[in-house]
């Protein structure tokens, strides 16, 4: 959408989706990049069994996910010392700035809808390799 466009609804159908900078892949949704969005950024997220993201963070933007199906396990804290699990019907706030890293123990595969306050796709995201390893594989 060019900057002399009128703003308009959309309809998006996940049907592509795109390799994160987190290590994960994310259906396409909502976003700058697709819709023209100025405030937000919703995608569907599906982490096979077994599969973990990189330790990130998100600069100045605060991250709501709505657990669909599955249960995902999430460290998060300056070190990753603090650890949760967010069940299907359960959502999880996630503050502009805090470090963390989502991960699925079980076998079955947990789906998420993943909201951004930053209207684009991966701009915000902040790798933290220093922390990777306070989490075992």
């Amino acid at each position: 959408m060019d900057a002399t466009s009128k703003p308009t609804c959309h309809i998006v159908r996940p049907k592509h989706a795109y390799d994160g900078k987190q290590g994960l892949s994310y259906f396409e949704g909502i976003a700058a990049e697709n819709v023209g969005a100025t405030g937000i950024c919703m995608h569907l997220l599906t982490i096979p069994p077994g599969v973990r993201a990189k330790a990130h963070l998100h600069e100045a933007h605060e991250t709501a996910i709505y657990v669909l199906s599955g249960e995902a396990h999430t460290w998060y804290g300056d070190r990753l010392e603090h650890h949760v699990i967010t069940h299907a019907g359960e959502l999880f706030y996630i503050p502009a700035g805090v470090p963390h890293m989502p991960a699925n123990l079980s076998s079955t595969p947990c789906t998420a809808v993943i909201a951004r306050t930053d209207p684009h796709e991966q701009e915000s995201v902040v790798l933290l390799p220093e922390l990777d390893a306070l989490v075992p594989a």
